[in-house]
């Protein structure tokens, strides 16, 4: 079969023939159909991330779909963070527990380019952020694929006005194509100047802030919130600190909430995964993605790291001969 293979940290996988894996014990065989280049993806193949330098060489791919027993299924891998081949193949050994099955009308393209990144935006926006019916979100790092998918999923949820911050032109414009009421730039440091233009964009104060930037944006859309609104960071893409003021958590009693996908249960994890499935088969969810051939790996892995793709890029195995 045909198989991505990082043979050194820190240097773009090589394509190659592999032996076709054998499922050991609670392993199932997947086809697969298609298999995301992700942020983990990348920082694990790095060598330098907090999983430590990864036994090479190795199949990356910590996630993608295709068919198990006939099958249509998601799946996770742990590829890069401990020993073990993941998903960019034309098969993969799976742990069944790893598996979830989804609907048959599932586009795995579209799941795959979703995966986790829309696991975090529902569940963060949902579970941990208990947004209601008729709530204002405001929707940071909105260019990216959890901010898309955060716009989207407030939107189906129910939120009545979902205000977007993106910093580039081209992650505004994947914000309005998301669906955001108002996207505000997010192209300086200065907090009082974002903050005025969170204030003008939103409808009143706003009662959720999706936050996976974490930084000087952070810290202008808290200013946005109501008494007692809630504020769910997941990331700190922008900056691992915030300027946040006391005067402005304690003043307006805010909820400061932390998200990660590794507190989910299996169980939530699947029910998401397949919520994320039927929204995209109806069309309500997608994100910006590219699709290029498992051959050209090398070249899209350097463009998806250098933030050069069109969005998230999804390779494509074909069926192995």
């Amino acid at each position: 079969m045909r198989a991505a293979q990082i043979v050194e940290p820190g240097r773009p996988p090589l394509v190659a023939d592999l032996p076709v894996p054998v499922a050991g014990p609670g392993e199932t065989l997947v086809e697969v159909g298609a298999a995301p280049v992700t942020p983990l993806d990348l920082l694990c193949a790095t060598g330098t991330s907090y999983f430590g330098r990864p036994r090479t060489p190795y199949v990356p791919g910590v996630q993608g779909a295709g068919v198990a027993d006939g099958r249509p299924v998601w799946f996770a891998t742990s590829a890069g963070m401990a020993p073990g081949d993941g998903s960019m193949a034309q098969v993969a050994a799976v742990p069944a527990r790893d598996l979830v099955e989804l609907p048959a009308e599932a586009d795995p393209v579209a799941v795959a380019a979703l995966g986790l990144s829309a696991v975090a935006a529902h569940m963060a926006l949902t579970w941990r952020g208990e947004l209601a019916t008729g709530e204002q979100v405001v929707v940071l790092g909105a260019g990216g694929v959890v901010g898309q998918a955060a716009v989207r999923i407030a939107r189906i949820a129910g939120a009545r006005r979902v205000v977007a911050g993106a910093r580039s032109p081209a992650a505004r414009e994947r914000a309005r194509q998301a669906g955001a009421d108002a996207v505000v730039a997010l192209d300086t440091g200065d907090v009082a100047t974002l903050a005025a233009r969170f204030a003008e964009a939103c409808d009143g104060p706003a009662d959720l802030v999706l936050d996976p930037l974490f930084g000087p944006a952070a810290a202008a859309a808290a200013r946005a919130l109501r008494q007692g609104g809630r504020w769910v960071n997941l990331g700190s893409s922008a900056d691992e600190t915030c300027p946040i003021e006391s005067s402005t958590l304690r003043g307006r009693s805010l909820r400061l909430l932390g998200y990660t996908n590794n507190e989910l249960t299996p169980e939530q994890r699947a029910a998401s995964i397949v919520f994320v499935a039927e929204q995209a088969a109806l069309g309500r969810l997608a994100v910006a993605h590219e699709t290029v051939p498992l051959e050209e790996a090398g070249a899209a892995w350097r463009r998806q790291a250098a933030g050069t793709a069109s969005g998230r890029i999804v390779l494509i195995p074909g069926a192995a001969s």
